[in-house]
This record gives structure tokens, sequence and C-alpha cells, in this order.
């Protein structure tokens, strides 16, 4: 029978433990991925017992808290706190959201943190997003028109404006595409769910006059037809978006135009 090895420094061990404050009554344990790329063991997990009765009421704020109090080397992105920059996705709980808008309490039990599943970990929490935005880019999601331009804005009717709800609240986080598996196994083909959901945005947007070459720039087995209709992206989506409905226009326009 073939025996099978992990990849070196990938198997991820017990870290060190934090102990909570003396006199701390109402305590959770964070349990949070750790690995430094300048190191050279396994990654780890990392035990933080905070106190909650001094912890705002977000995983973000316990962080922050565990970074600035407990240990300053823990690594994580943040910006806005208000779940609209999408830089602070990472795996709670077992899945994929923003820790500024997860809950400490919606959390039973110990508060397990990972980074986004299945990209390059640049340390700790921070994941390398260089492929994503790198996808993101092929699919040029700006407006292009030959139209010359109006005077002031382009005009586009209230029904014709409805047609991107849904699709321009996206934050980019790519919390969705990190939990398709299809995006798993074929992340370097397979735009994603993040990716197509932003090309199917300039797609149905009436000021736009490139649908054709956006069709045909997502016209491949893998770009576009990996999505298997698994619906993780939409389970996911810490803004309540549908990357999958999203997919599935592209491909009744694919469909339509043959």
């Amino acid at each position: 029978m073939a025996e099978f090895s992990l990849p070196a420094n990938s198997k991820v061990q017990p870290g060190k433990s934090w102990p909570a404050p003396a006199g701390a009554k109402r305590i959770k344990n964070f349990k949070i991925y750790r690995w430094d790329p300048d190191g050279s063991g396994n990654p780890t997990v990392d035990t933080y017992t905070v106190d909650l009765d001094n912890c705002a009421p977000m995983v973000l704020d316990a962080l922050i808290k565990i970074k600035n109090e407990v240990d300053s080397t823990l690594t994580f992105r943040r910006s806005c706190r208000e779940g609209v920059c999408g830089s602070c996705a990472m795996n709670i709980d077992g899945s994929n959201t923003l820790a500024c808008t997860k809950a400490i309490d919606d959390v039973k039990g110990d508060v397990h943190i990972y980074p986004l599943p299945h990209m390059p970990v640049v340390k700790d929490l921070v994941p390398d997003l260089s492929q994503a935005y790198a996808q993101l880019r092929s699919v040029e999601p700006w407006l292009k028109s030959e139209t010359p331009p109006p005077d002031r804005e382009r005009l586009q009717s209230p029904e014709e404006r409805a047609k991107l709800d849904g699709l321009w609240e996206c934050i980019l986080c790519f919390s969705c595409s990190t939990s398709c598996p299809s995006y798993w196994w074929n992340g370097d083909r397979y735009l994603g769910p993040a990716v197509l959901l932003q090309a199917y945005r300039w797609i149905a947007d009436s000021r736009d006059e490139a649908t054709g070459e956006r069709l045909d720039n997502l016209e491949d087995p893998f770009r576009l037809y990996r999505c298997h209709t698994i619906m993780n992206c939409t389970k996911t989506c810490p803004k309540g978006l549908n990357p999958a409905k999203a997919i599935g226009e592209i491909k009744k326009l694919m469909v339509a135009r043959k």
C-alpha cells in the first residue's frame, strides 16, 4: 500500500497557552493558528484566555485585545471594523466570515480561529491573496464603453440599476472563494465565486458595452465551468450575497448567445 507524507512544516502542533488575568470570572478560550515564516517549525495553535468582562463583543475586538495586551506578535488584517472592507476575513468556528461582525457569544465553547483555508499563509491569520487579485484583474472589473462619455453621469433607469443589487455590495473578502471545494481543487484555473460575481456585476451593468468580450473571456472549461453549484459560497457570504446565482446568470447568457 502506498505511503503518503505531509510536506515539511505542515502539521499543526499544540502551542503556547496564555492564562486569563487574575480574578477574571467570565472567560473564553481563543485557540488561534500561529505560523511565523521566519521560523523553522510547524504551525501551532496558541490558546489565549480572555476576560470577556473587559472585552468588546466581537471576535475582532478579542484579537485586538490579545495583540495589544497579551501577545504583540499576533498578526492579522483589519481596517474598518464595520463589515465593509473585508480585511478581517478568516475562518472562525469552522466557517469563513468577518471577525468584526462575528459576535463572540455566537460561538459555543472555545473560539477556533484560522486563516482563510486553502490559501498560502503570509503569517498567522494573514492569507496571501495575490492569486485572487490577479484573477480579479483578469476580468477587468471596470466600466468599458466605446460611447463618448456624457457631460455628466451615465444614466440608468431604476430597473437597470436594480439589476446590480446583490452584486455591488461585494467587499472582496474572498470568504466565498476559499469555502468553495471547486476553487480548492482548481484555484489555478477556476476563477472562483468572488471573481465571477465581480465579472457578472459588469456584465449586468447597462452602461457597460463589452458584454460579448467579457463572455468570450469566460468561455473556458475551467474559468467558469468548474462551478458545480455546491453552494458553500452563498452559505458563507458575510454580506448575504448569492455568488452561485451570479455564476448561473453568466452560464445562462453563454447558452443564450449560441
